[in-house]
């Protein structure tokens, strides 16, 4: 499982010691918002197809040593989400922000040996947040506006780690969640087709029950 490949990473001395540790390997630098779950999510679904591979994961507002000292022994600039692969402790591939996509990864995990066997799915995250309000809006308790406002910013703040799965239908109701907001915002707050919403909503609802 790929839980049981990851390491928090909190301090300099955490880093010396997962590098050391661990040659080949990923470390990835966690920001505060939807492009770390959508970035993670992205790699999670690399990484089933490499399992002996340890993954050291920096918040970095909370570890921002730890992710300096990163910084200052690859000599890679600082991004977050950011995602760096190791081959016999030297770094040889980094991608970060919104180019952390599956041909970027799949490009730069060439590098590595041969791929191992495929692991099962992790288990899933804390999805509770998001069925409440699937449940509210889908109830009626509260309306379309309502739950375009709050969903979309429950979206951007998720800094959460997920499985590609979990990102892929939450990112389903309303597609690319900033491009969402800013055409939101210049059509004064009017969306097209609340029932196609609705719609996406229910099935996006349906899916995570049975994750």
């Amino acid at each position: 499982m790929l839980k049981e490949r990851v390491s928090y990473i909190e301090s300099p001395e955490a880093v010396e010691s997962f590098m050391a540790e661990n040659p080949n390997s990923v470390i990835f630098k966690a920001g505060t918002c939807h492009k770390t779950m959508q970035g993670f999510g992205v790699l999670q679904q690399k990484l089933k197809q490499y399992s002996n591979l340890k993954v050291g994961v920096i918040r970095v507002v909370e570890a921002r040593a730890a992710s300096n000292l990163v910084t200052e022994k690859t000599g890679v600039k600082h991004e977050s989400p950011q995602v760096l692969l190791f081959k016999d402790g030297r770094v040889v591939f980094d991608v970060d922000n919104w180019n952390i996509t599956p041909e970027a990864l799949n490009q730069g995990f060439t590098q590595l040996p041969t791929a191992e066997s495929a692991e099962p799915s992790q288990a899933s995250s804390d999805l509770k947040p998001y069925k409440q309000i699937l449940e509210q809006y889908l109830s009626g308790v509260i309306d379309d506006s309502q739950f375009e406002f709050a969903y979309t910013h429950m979206f951007r703040e998720d800094a959460t780690l997920r499985s590609g799965k979990e990102v892929e239908i939450l990112n389903s109701i309303f597609g690319d969640v900033d491009q969402h907001v800013n055409m939101h915002l210049m059509m004064a707050g009017q969306t097209s087709d609340h029932n196609a919403v609705r719609q996406r909503a229910l099935a996006a609802y349906e899916q995570l029950k049975n994750l």
